[in-house]
């Protein structure tokens, strides 16, 4: 590959995005444009911005994407019900298309023949920022720093920071205890004092929930409306897309919902564990779950699920962009047409449930299930012959078997 002349970087403004910005600039001698998103992580950025001033950054982009984020991708993903190896809300894994579409689009803008990310020559992240921006660009060069160059520690690494006057922070002086990645839909720690699995994770790596046994004594019921699969209240409040999911982390967050401690299989071949707390998050999948219940067909319920694991694990993947993927979400998003009501659910130590669910757009009908007189809307006597009729090759291979043991 020829030495790029001008380079887009994801830019956290931590130590390592920092070095990679420096080394850019050294080992390229090429201009360095960064890109930071706002993606609901809970952080300040406007310290990236001075600390990508101070290190000579072409051009600094910081951006707001909080809403796009909800909107475009995570309302998307959750009418699908996703869950990577039936447990992870994917919360990582979502962000990254995102990102590395601003990126490749940015790069358009700037006239910037490459593109650059922070991600570890060991983890899923590399995949998913690649492969996203070449469905997006085919020609777009992506340098990838962790697998170049050979500040392989983090002696070197802050040693490369000391040569360059890169500040680092005091606690980066040491090895941090764990990694942490976070967005308005979760976060994720890993790595250090979390990498022996039979350990217990310490009540400090978690950030973002209430530990369930000191949560509230007393249970929260909370109303969450919906419109053809994606929410759109709380409690009868009408919210925007990034602004429900802030409340919904609320909420779930005081009662200790969404602690996830998973060991699961990364694309690139090894396991990990990771700590991950999503308490917006589980509690919109419950309440998905719980409209659908009454909403949909069960044919299209059960077909949904079958298809499930297949579209999440594209997503952790990395091909969100992939044409296999868009067709899943257009099946997915034509399920959700008459997915409108209403659900309520009951937060409580750790736990969320749903309580209630009711929608004009309902296929429950109490006349056809009670217990009591159904004024003839169903014939009991009708599910003879259906039964007998499921019966007929259960029939001819039992006798079969008689017959070849007799």
């Amino acid at each position: 590959m020829s030495a790029p002349k001008k380079v887009v970087l994801a830019y956290s403004g931590g130590l390592d995005t920092s070095i990679i910005l420096k080394w850019l600039q050294t080992e390229y001698g090429c201009e360095v444009v960064t890109f930071t998103a706002d993606l609901g992580q809970g952080e300040e950025l406007e310290p990236a911005r001075k600390k990508a001033e101070q290190m000579g950054a072409t051009s600094i982009h910081i951006e707001d994407l909080r809403e796009e984020f909800v909107r475009d991708f995570v309302f998307p993903m959750f009418r699908a019900n996703a869950l990577y190896e039936g447990l992870y809300l994917l919360g990582t894994s979502i962000a990254r298309p995102l990102i590395s579409k601003r990126l490749v689009e940015i790069a358009a803008e700037e006239g910037a023949d490459a593109v650059a990310h922070g991600a570890t020559g060991k983890g899923n992240d590399q995949v998913r920022f690649e492969l996203a921006a070449y469905a997006l660009n085919p020609d777009i060069k992506v340098i990838a720093p962790w697998r170049e160059w050979a500040l392989s520690s983090r002696t070197k690494l802050l040693d490369f920071a000391e040569k360059n006057q890169i500040p680092i922070a005091r606690d980066k002086r040491g090895e941090a205890p764990f990694s942490v990645d976070a967005n308005l839909l979760h976060t994720s720690s890993e790595g250090k004092v979390l990498e022996d699995p039979a350990e217990d994770a310490p009540d400090y790596v978690y950030q973002r929930t209430a530990n369930p046994e000191d949560a509230p004594d007393t249970p929260e019921f909370v109303e969450i409306g919906f419109e053809t699969g994606d929410a759109v209240s709380v409690d009868g409040q009408a919210l925007s897309p990034a602004n429900l999911l802030t409340k919904l982390n609320e909420l779930g967050g005081r009662h200790g919902v969404g602690r996830l401690d998973l060991v699961e299989g990364r694309f690139v071949g090894m396991k990990s564990r990771g700590i991950y707390e999503t308490p917006g998050g589980t509690i919109l999948l419950e309440a998905h779950r719980g409209i659908e219940q009454i909403t949909l067909d069960r044919g299209q319920a059960h077909l949904k699920d079958e298809l499930m694991p297949r579209y999440a694990e594209l997503i952790y993947n990395g091909f969100w962009f992939s044409p296999e993927r868009e067709m899943l979400q257009a099946a997915i998003d034509h399920s959700q047409r008459h997915v409108t009501g209403t659900v309520r659910l009951k937060l409580y130590k750790g736990s969320v449930r749903t309580v209630g669910r009711w929608s004009d757009h309902s296929l429950y009908s109490e006349a056809h299930v009670t217990f009591e007189d159904d004024a003839g809307a169903y014939d009991q006597k009708d599910a003879a012959g259906f039964i007998q009729l499921q019966a007929l090759r259960l029939k001819l291979l039992a006798a079969r078997k008689r017959r070849l043991e007799g």
